[in-house]
């Protein structure tokens, strides 16, 4: 767990530079444009605009589609007698699976019965 969290402040200690970087790099160029007769053009304005969204896209939204996509994978291959830990916290052993329904035992002579969608990983 200490882990995942020190991965997410990294990435957004390194987006908030990258931000901040782009900042200071479009700011000169405005005050440039503004001073000087010839404007800047719409591309070269943009530009700062399309690095930021190219950066979110690879540093954001490409590493939680993967996420996405193996957590997916985990629950279609689930199957009798794996360990997993549901999003309220619960561990049990799962008994039966059907379509989107997880039976599990929790303890001795007690089962209950879950929706896939809230497990959130598989027991250590």
């Amino acid at each position: 767990m200490n882990h995942n969290f020190s991965r997410k402040n990294r990435n957004r200690s390194l987006i908030l530079v990258t931000m901040t970087f782009l900042a200071c790099l479009a700011v000169p160029g405005q005050a440039l444009a503004e001073s000087s007769a010839l404007p800047i053009s719409g591309l070269a304005s943009l530009a700062p605009l399309l690095l930021i969204i190219v950066i979110f896209y690879f540093l954001l939204i490409r590493p939680q589609q993967k996420r996405v996509k193996a957590h997916r994978g985990m629950i279609d291959e689930l199957k009798k007698g794996d360990k997993i830990i549901t999003g309220g916290g619960i561990i049990g052993t799962v008994r039966d699976v059907s379509e989107d329904i997880v039976k599990l035992d929790i303890a001795d002579k007690v089962r209950i019965t879950i929706k896939r969608d809230t497990i959130t990983g598989l027991a250590d």
